[in-house]
């Protein structure tokens, strides 16, 4: 596992702009955290990050956006689903499984249906008394291209220090 604490959308912004850029295809970004915790500002940074043209937005009245860029992000938001097994008739193997990025919102409703490798982005508030409200955003890989994934963009955090 991996914490970052981040104290503006901008900063949440930058971490996911360069975990993107170290993307390769066919990963899975599950997003949980409660309502506003930053789950979308978050997929702002991996869109731009793998050069989408348009700039993501939340999906919860459509359930899907996708995007073009390096390699083609799908961006699920499942908290209106009615019930876990609705996400079927979204197609979502051809996302889940395909060659480009998937970033499910609210990830934890939809757990059975995750990939066995993904990488879990759990982000929480947080009040520091000296930087104020901010947010704490862990990072847990599951799998072994997951946890490679992560151990780069820990070292790439490491040398911007």
């Amino acid at each position: 596992m991996y914490q970052v604490r981040s104290f503006s959308e901008s900063a949440t912004y930058d971490l996911a702009f360069r975990l993107a850029q170290k993307l390769r295809g066919s990963e899975l970004i599950a997003l949980e955290g409660e309502l506003g915790a930053g789950k979308t500002i978050f997929v702002k940074g991996l869109a731009a990050g793998l050069g989408a043209v348009e700039t993501a937005t939340s999906p919860t009245f459509t359930l899907l956006n996708l995007y073009e860029g390096r390699l083609p992000l799908a961006h699920f938001d499942v908290y209106r689903l009615p019930q876990p097994q609705a996400i079927e008739e979204l197609g979502y193997e051809e996302y889940f499984y395909g060659p480009g990025v998937t970033a499910v919102e609210w990830s934890d409703i939809i757990a059975a249906y995750l990939p066995a490798e993904y990488l879990l982005v759990r982000i929480t508030r947080l009040e520091d008394p000296r930087e104020g409200e901010g947010r704490l955003l862990e990072f847990v890989p599951y799998g072994e291209a997951m946890e490679n994934l992560l151990k780069e963009l820990i070292e790439d955090d490491r040398s911007r220090d």
